[in-house]
């Protein structure tokens, strides 16, 4: 699932930007809900359900503990 989706942490990717976080996490919700585009009438759950997604990885990267990765 999500193949496309690439891996945004350290060392994988040394800089990740709003944009790559927001990118996956539209991706994420295109599969998971199987729209590419969703309706009008589901057009707020979908951009809801995306920046939640996008907040919930935002987190997850700033509190991984990466062996071998020094956080500035």
């Amino acid at each position: 699932m999500c193949r496309s989706i690439k891996t945004l942490r350290p060392p994988f990717t040394a800089d990740v930007s709003q944009a790559d976080i927001e990118a996956a996490a539209l991706q994420y919700i295109r599969k998971v809900s199987g729209f590419r585009q969703p309706s009008a009438r589901n057009a707020a759950a979908f951009e809801a359900a995306v920046a939640r997604v996008a907040e919930a990885t935002r987190t997850l990267l700033s509190e991984l503990d990466i062996h071998g990765v020094t956080r500035m």
